[in-house]
């Protein structure tokens, strides 16, 4: 899976990919209800951790028996293999953030030992002020299933809109589970340059993927220009905070409450 090339530093990843492009589209159409967009986001996050754990997994080499080696002494996959004991940490971001890290944990168990992979669970909500901006998020409750020491925790968060959600999980793992992670990473559908520049700021460390950089309200000239080149001038939220083009509230659309 291709890249883009932009500004954003090295822990930034917009993916330039076809088919997810294309599958975002038609997730973001008018035309698309509800009953359809489970099975979109479903195949988008297949495909999403399925690059993320071919990239930022540690591998082994690793010598496979096959059914052949019944009858044939080569009968054996001899190369590199994803490492069955770094253990994955899934934090599900509820509402829309359910269904995305379900299937993360479901592609991961394919390949990885299910002792060692996880489910975590967040209850954050945005806070809004009288105006209807919004000004935060909230933690109104969490599971944390123990230790994150040498794990790979995934934040699977459809839309990177002000990168609030992401900075507030990443300050409830320092604060609340024991060890240090090897890694944290940011997974969205669709990510602003806010969303970017805010988690840069706050959690340098966290690698973001996205697979659709989203600054549809930035002037003609930028959009032009490779993402990242005029940050400042950047923009991909509206007056409410939701993304543009995005895809018209994906949390709602999942759970059917417009709410």
């Amino acid at each position: 899976m291709g890249m883009l090339t932009h500004h954003y530093g090295p822990n930034v990843y917009i993916m330039d990919d076809t088919y997810l492009l294309t599958l975002l589209a038609k997730l973001g159409a008018p035309e698309t209800g509800t009953a359809a967009v489970p099975t979109l986001v479903r195949a988008a996050y297949h495909r999403l951790v399925q690059e993320v754990l071919a990239s930022e997994f540690p591998t082994v080499e690793a010598r496979i028996k096959t059914r052949m080696a019944a009858t044939e002494p080569q009968g054996f996959y001899q190369g590199p293999m994803l490492c069955s004991d770094t253990r994955l940490v899934i934090c599900s971001v509820i509402r829309a953030g359910i269904l995305p890290s379900q299937t993360c944990y479901e592609t991961a168990t394919s390949v990885l030992p299910p002792q060692n992979v996880r489910v975590d669970f967040l209850n954050i909500s945005r806070v809004v002020d009288e105006s209807k901006h919004v000004v935060g998020v909230r933690l109104d409750g969490s599971k944390l299933g123990g230790s994150v020491e040498g794990a790979i925790i995934l934040i699977p968060d459809p839309m990177g809109a002000t990168g609030s959600t992401v900075c507030r999980v990443v300050d409830v793992y320092k604060a609340s589970a024991e060890g240090t992670p090897k890694a944290i990473i940011a997974l969205h559908l669709m990510a602003t340059p806010e969303a970017l520049q805010r988690v840069g700021a706050m959690h340098p460390e966290v690698k973001i993927y996205t697979a659709r950089f989203d600054r549809g309200l930035s002037p003609p000239e930028v959009l032009l220009a490779a993402p990242g080149l005029y940050a400042d001038r950047e923009r991909g939220l509206n007056d409410v905070q939701y993304v543009v083009p995005g895809a018209g509230g994906l949390g709602e659309l999942l759970t059917n409450s417009w709410v």
